[in-house]
């Protein structure tokens, strides 16, 4: 079983971000913003970008590693339940200073708007 993201799971590219931005369809909770665009390569791609004023390095990217990790849980869950579904998805979450505190916060957030996302 497969322990972290693979890097074509990440998405590294200025460009891609910027279609996102421009052409996803936004979705938000309190303290994160999900921003989900279809792409071509038939698996979800995601990049966690902690808002402005975070905080230190180190809590930018706890959430970072906490975020990926749920998704990859998450798309582990979405994969047994539908196998024939036809993925293909790329996700910017933004998260915002001081709204998320703990995982469970981070989890429960995340999940409410990745469901949203795949009812759509």
């Amino acid at each position: 079983m497969r322990r972290s993201l693979t890097k074509r799971e990440i998405i590294r590219k200025k460009q891609d971000i910027n279609r996102i931005f421009r052409e996803g369809k936004s979705e938000s909770v309190s303290g994160m913003r999900l921003i989900a665009s279809s792409n071509d390569f038939g698996y979800d791609r995601i990049i966690v970008i902690p808002a402005k004023h975070f905080g230190r390095a180190v809590d930018r990217n706890l959430v970072r590693r906490r975020a990926k990790e749920i998704f990859r849980l998450y798309e582990g869950r979405i994969q047994e339940e539908n196998p024939e579904e036809s993925k293909g998805h790329d996700f910017v979450l933004v998260v915002y200073p001081g709204k998320v505190s703990g995982f469970s916060m981070l989890e429960s957030g995340f999940t409410k708007l990745l469901d949203r996302v795949y009812r759509r």
